[in-house]
């Protein structure tokens, strides 16, 4: 029902690109051009100032902004009050999830969730946690899981379930035969690493600090984009790498590689974060009490923690 005109000009204006609106909206790059040309037609001046491959708002642009923001919202607002009213969860989300969420605990949660609330659509962003924390911040999706801690008072954050990290390695490595290990003990071999901006990345490097060492006393010898890639490489004998215990059923079962918890341990959140202040239609309200009671579900059966004291690490390392 909403002006599609406005909506395409509203994502290119939040995103400061036609290319990566279109890749958001699902259309063609030419598609996103043509909607916006109608509403500059329509308001018979230009929306954007376009110089050398950057795109920036016009005063006029500026103004159509602010009003397709408060307009967009208000349309959610009587969108999500009738389908509450008439007792129907409808609607699209947009969620963004870190790599680790993504491939290992939303599969299985968002088809419960589809079998539950089969009228909603939902859409999945993927990308490390910087760029999903961005995305909210950006009011680019309508909710974020990540495998980090989010220190952005702007935003709030729900702390789902408590994850372990570990080391792996080949099973004939020397260390594959240690109960437990510290960075001292894995520092003098080859090392796997996820890349910078990588929620794993992050936690690792912090813990690594917190024992008196620093990312370039490690003998690093490949930065890799994902946990699946970085399994294969230790498979491979490459080197050994710290993972999230999630991603290591089924190479525990079929007996591919070691996992050894790290003295003192890695206890990391998973945890959903969403803006403040921002209207949360009905569909967003039920995926989110979803994902909370099915995350502390499958935590207590698959033996992981649950929080401690809501939103409070302090005691979990």
């Amino acid at each position: 029902m909403a002006d599609r005109r406005l909506q395409v000009f509203h994502t290119v204006a939040k995103v400061m690109s036609f290319t990566k609106a279109a890749e958001t909206l699902h259309m063609t790059q030419p598609a996103v051009t043509f909607q916006v040309k109608q509403l500059e037609d329509f308001f018979n001046t230009r929306l954007f100032d376009r110089t050398h491959n950057k795109i920036t708002l016009t005063d006029a642009g500026k103004l159509v902004y602010d009003y397709a923001d408060q307009i967009l919202e208000h349309y959610e607002k009587m969108n999500s009050e009738v389908r509450e009213l008439t007792g129907e969860v409808t609607g699209s989300l947009v969620i963004g999830a870190s790599t680790t969420i993504a491939e290992y605990m939303l599969p299985s949660l968002l088809g419960a969730f589809k079998k539950k609330f089969q009228d909603v659509n939902i859409r999945l962003q993927v990308g490390n946690t910087d760029a999903i924390v961005s995305m909210v911040e950006n009011n680019m999706i309508d909710l974020g899981l990540v495998e980090a801690p989010v220190h952005n008072k702007n935003l709030e954050v729900d702390v789902c379930r408590i994850d372990e990290m570990q080391l792996i390695c080949p099973l004939d490595h020397p260390l594959a035969n240690r109960d437990k290990v510290s960075v001292e003990d894995f520092r003098k071999y080859a090392y796997i690493t996820r890349e910078e901006g990588s929620g794993s990345r992050s936690v690792i490097d912090t813990y690594i600090r917190e024992q008196g060492l620093s990312y370039s006393d490690l003998k690093v010898v490949m930065e890799l984009g994902s946990p699946e890639a970085i399994k294969m490489a230790v498979e491979s004998d490459v080197g050994v790498a710290i993972v999230s215990r999630t991603t290591l059923s089924k190479e525990l079962q079929l007996g591919t590689l070691r996992a050894i918890p790290l003295y003192p341990p890695i206890m990391r959140p998973f945890s959903h974060v969403r803006q403040k202040h921002k209207f949360r239609h009905r569909a967003v309200g039920e995926l989110l009490d979803f994902a909370i009671d099915y995350c502390r579900e499958r935590a207590v059966k698959l033996g992981f923690k649950t929080p401690v004291d809501g939103n409070d690490m302090t005691n979990l390392r």
